[in-house]
């Protein structure tokens, strides 16, 4: 039996991929820090990561898997609203913003993001970026987590100017059960 390739860990891949050398990265959703801990070691030892989530178990599951993989020094793990996230960098100043929309894995179900923080959100992180930088989502939907967050958050990026951003939108095509959509939007480097 062949063994799947989980999707964050292609997603991984992929921002290797897109994005080279980044120096300040944020953690948009911070989960349980995987992606928090990729980042910072993505960035380097020579690299800076703001992590945010509101919820305190989030920002302690990610302080925690820091500190166990030693790199608590390159990651500052806040309690706040991505929709802040611009009160923790400078404009044009982040390479990469890494969203994943949804709830966090085991937690309450209830406490997902919405269409409107991440739209707002988004909107921020857009203003935040260096040219050439990226923004990652990994929109999860479908049961109790969000068509409606997928749906306007898939509108908002259509109407983004091409001249500026390039946003490309993977799909998961033969996975069951409503996968997770990777989007990828890159702010176009001026010539």
């Amino acid at each position: 039996m062949k063994r799947r390739t989980p999707i964050t860990q292609y997603c991984h891949e992929r921002i290797r991929q897109l994005i080279k050398n980044p120096s300040l990265c944020i953690d948009a959703t911070a989960g349980t820090g995987k992606d928090t801990v990729f980042l910072a070691s993505l960035a380097g030892a020579n690299g800076r990561v703001i992590a945010m989530d509101i919820q305190e178990t989030a920002v302690e599951q990610t302080r925690n898997r820091l500190i166990k993989e030693h790199l608590s020094d390159r990651a500052e793990v806040v309690l706040d609203t991505h929709a802040h996230m611009d009160a923790y960098a400078d404009e044009g100043s982040v390479s990469l913003i890494m969203f994943n929309l949804g709830y966090l894995p085991g937690g309450d179900h209830h406490l997902a993001t919405k269409a409107e923080t991440t739209i707002e959100a988004l909107k921020k992180g857009l203003t935040l970026l260096c040219e050439g930088g990226m923004i990652s989502l990994l929109i999860y939907s479908g049961g109790d987590s969000g068509f409606d967050e997928k749906e306007q958050v898939l509108q908002w990026l259509k109407e983004l100017p091409d001249d500026q951003y390039t946003v490309l939108v993977e799909a998961f095509y033969n996975k069951p059960n409503h996968p997770p959509l990777p989007v990828y939007i890159i702010k176009n480097e001026t010539v």
